[in-house]
């Protein structure tokens, strides 16, 4: 019986333990997901905290009772990994043993990156921090709003986004948007980092009097002076500040062998096949890919991790059918009043957005609802 380490409870980890119960036999395979956490979140519902549109006891469900009942659980933090004793270490420096292991770990908003943005900036990338900034909100009546991204890359890409056209929308409602000058600041030549999105983004920036700020990298928050300023030069004064932290990998991953200092993991971008080792995958956010850091990829990543750990038990080549990821990634934006859009796309087709309609604003809500049955159990 080979032993396979699942390291990461949120979607991608979830998924796959679930499949791989599902697909593999007691006999042939004893399955484990550590996780630092207790409870998965639904990441994706904090982007509506901030406007009192979410509870966020419906935000989140025990790790436990999304697993498979084969599946083993230990809730504890991972402290190192060990490649060549086939192991990870856990804060009792306790070992846990592995055949196979697949990195699902995440991504982790630092704000302490940048000088002064935990001190003077909001963002929703918490649950904790979403609910700071529906505290904000509340007491807002207008000024000059900063929302923006603090580093490249992170998660959720289009939720800054979604964010800045649905304040204009709350701001509306609240009497205060004639009070407000919003603007949106991106660290590239564009609004977002895909051209075609980007261009279906603009419009709509410019039809909500929302002004942008182009090649705005952060390099520092001022938050006596209410000033953001970047790498070029440019300072932006605010009343509010909205800005996406510099994000990282799982600490334990940082500067490892495996990945680069900020702890994103040496992936194949077709077998998601960690770089130099045959028993090691990678999904998610914690990959090094040019794709989305978002629940999505992870969702349609594991599929192809299970074919390759499930043949790598049995000893088997894995079925070319389903073990080649092309980069598949799909998701909604929100762009306020009530609709939407979706972007799908992958590797070698950009997405394509359509007009913003409500048909695709009540999917994503119907989705948001379906997800705890349908995605991290593997369903769909």
């Amino acid at each position: 019986m080979k032993k396979i380490l699942i390291l990461g409870g949120g979607t991608g980890g979830a998924i796959v333990a679930n499949l791989l119960a599902r697909k593999l036999t007691e006999e042939e395979a004893d399955i484990t997901v550590v996780s630092a956490n207790k409870r998965h979140y639904y990441q994706p519902g904090w982007l509506y905290v901030p406007f009192g549109k979410q509870d966020t006891r419906k935000l989140s469900k025990p790790v436990r009772s999304l697993l498979h009942k084969r599946v083993k659980l230990i809730t504890e933090r991972v402290v190192a990994l060990d490649t060549e004793r086939q192991c990870v270490l856990l804060p009792d420096e306790q070992p846990v043993k592995y055949d196979f292991l697949v990195i699902a770990t995440g991504s982790f908003p630092v704000a302490e990156d940048v000088p002064g943005l935990a001190e003077g900036g909001h963002h929703f990338y918490t649950q904790e921090a979403a609910c700071r900034l529906y505290n904000a909100l509340q007491e807002f009546r207008g000024g000059r709003v900063v929302i923006g991204v603090g580093g490249l890359p992170y998660k959720c890409p289009p939720a800054p986004l979604e964010f800045t056209l649905l304040l204009d929308e709350f701001l509306a409602e609240q009497g205060a948007r004639k009070r407000s000058r919003i603007t949106y600041a991106f660290p590239i030549s564009r609004v977002f980092p895909i051209e075609s999105v980007a261009n279906f983004a603009q419009p709509l920036l410019d039809q909500r009097d929302i002004q942008t700020e182009l090649f705005f990298n952060l390099q520092e928050v001022r938050p006596k002076d209410r000033v953001a300023l970047s790498l070029e030069g440019t300072e932006l004064n605010y009343d509010l500040l909205v800005m996406i932290p510099p994000h990282r990998g799982a600490s334990f991953l940082q500067g490892h062998p495996i990945a680069d200092d900020k702890g994103w993991v040496k992936t194949d971008r077709a077998t998601l096949q960690v770089t130099g080792h045959d028993n090691l995958w990678a999904l998610g956010d914690a990959t090094d890919l040019p794709i989305s850091k978002a629940g999505s990829t992870a969702h349609f990543e594991a599929p192809i991790v299970v074919e390759r750990v499930a043949a790598a038990v049995r000893g088997n080549a894995p079925d070319p059918k389903h073990a080649q990821y092309a980069g598949h990634v799909m998701c909604f934006v929100e762009t306020g009043y009530g609709k939407a859009t979706m972007l799908d796309f992958d590797y070698s087709h950009p997405p394509e957005p359509k007009e913003p309609n409500a048909i695709a604003h009540y999917l994503k809500w119907a989705f948001n609802k379906a997800y705890w049955q349908l995605v991290p159990t593997g369903v769909v």
